[in-house]
């Protein structure tokens, strides 16, 4: 697949990516610690385990991800899952602080890109701000950027394989992808989409919209390591 024309500048990302990380701080650190424990849209993830989850990625080492991975036994997700249920044992005041210090920071964990840490960035925060109904609608461009990265590779969402006879349309900017009935929706609606969160499926629309609520709700698991 070409690059779309429409690909931000590494330096774009990192502003999309520093943005959507001060938006998310500013969701959480108001909270009280009611909030906190929550579900997030993550299966089996507090509102803090998310919060925790994204101090990792600016701070990770590839000696830490290694041995992160032999204690998850090989399984990418179970060692997200390991390492994010540790951090959340930290106190809210210092996650947030550890969150306040990194939204600028430019240190990707091992093996990703800047566009991942977009990904990373705007779709936790729905998946705080959706559970809490705290609606935080992400930009519309940089939810496309975001999108474009999470359609382009296979893992770890498979998106073009589970969304397979489905066109993709988005109603606020310039984006589609796939071929077959017809989804609509916002680009916050079709990232959540994308990244396996069924919560998306109220805020989308057409032919395909309807199938979808009847196939893939029952199986998709809201989750991103």
């Amino acid at each position: 697949m070409s690059a779309p024309d429409y690909w931000m500048t590494q330096d774009e990302v990192w502003a999309a990516v520093a943005r959507a990380r001060a938006t998310f701080v500013d969701l959480v650190a108001g909270l009280d610690p009611a909030a906190w424990e929550r579900p997030s849209l993550c299966a089996g993830w507090r509102v803090h385990d998310v919060a925790a989850h994204l101090t990792l990625a600016p701070t990770a080492t590839y000696g830490a991800l290694v041995r992160g991975l032999v204690r998850g036994r090989g399984s990418f997700d179970r060692t997200m899952d390991l390492l994010t249920r540790e951090a959340g044992t930290r106190p809210r005041d210092d996650v947030v602080a550890a969150l306040r210090a990194t939204v600028t920071s430019r240190h990707l964990a091992p093996g990703t890109v800047p566009r991942v840490a977009l990904v990373d960035a705007l779709v936790h925060t729905q998946d705080v701000a959706v559970a809490l109904g705290a609606p935080v609608p992400a930009p519309p461009v940089a939810a496309r950027e975001a999108a474009e990265r999470v359609w382009a590779v296979s893992f770890p969402f498979r998106a073009r394989r589970r969304l397979a006879g489905f066109r993709l349309v988005a109603d606020d900017v310039p984006w589609h992808r796939g071929d077959g009935q017809q989804v609509t929706g916002s680009m916050t609606a079709l990232l959540l989409l994308l990244t396996g969160r069924p919560a998306a499926l109220a805020h989308l629309d057409g032919d395909g919209a309807h199938v979808l609520a009847r196939s893939l709700a029952p199986h998709d698991r809201e989750e991103l390591p």
